[in-house]
């Protein structure tokens, strides 16, 4: 630096302004004081930061939901396919025992006339009723039972000396497949004497 470039008046400092000279803008980075919460890093990170962890809970409980939803259709889904396969065997059951009641006429009607056709016929029966059983069906023993018309149909009344409403007779054998009755009893129920 030369003797002729120095601007500073004698008893001034450097960095002082000389006089009648316009002072310079300090720098806006350095000297201005800091917003709270506009342009601190911290504060603007903490803000980010916040507002990706309630994303995240927002995301996480949709996806909750849709799993939940998804676990709830699977669950009514196995349902409805386990009430339409049982409705299925039920109705299959339901027209096979005809089958069942027509051999067991067969078997009586023969008894004495061809006692060994009578004896095939009814191991056929057997066989058929060992195949609707592992399907369910049960044969509802009524005789003796009062009179339930969730069960039985009756057919007829007569008088006996059992008490009133005591099934007495059983015309039609009566069917159920777990709790459900497939085929009401046709019964003779006692009107008492």
């Amino acid at each position: 630096m030369t003797q002729g470039d120095d601007t500073t008046q004698p008893g001034s400092m450097p960095g002082d302004v000389p006089q009648g000279a316009e002072p310079e803008a300090p720098d806006a980075d350095a000297a201005a004081p800091q917003p709270a919460t506009g342009d601190d890093p911290a504060a603007a990170a903490a803000a980010e930061l916040d507002e990706a962890r309630r994303e995240r809970d927002e995301y996480l409980d949709a996806l909750q939901r849709l799993k939940a939803e998804f676990e709830n259709f699977r669950k009514r889904n196995e349902r409805d396919r386990i009430v339409q396969r049982d409705g299925a065997v039920r109705d299959v059951v339901l027209d096979v025992v005809p089958v069942l009641d027509n051999l067991e006429r067969a078997v009586d009607a023969l008894g004495a006339a061809d006692p060994s056709l009578a004896e095939g016929v009814e191991m056929v029966r057997q066989q058929l009723a060992a195949v609707l059983g592992g399907r369910g069906l049960q044969h509802m023993e009524v005789v003796g039972q009062q009179f339930d018309p969730n069960q039985h149909d009756a057919v007829s009344m007569a008088p006996a000396a059992e008490p009133e409403g005591t099934v007495i007779a059983e015309a039609q054998k009566g069917y159920r497949m777990g709790d459900t009755v497939i085929r009401a009893a046709k019964v003779v129920v006692s009107s008492g004497q």
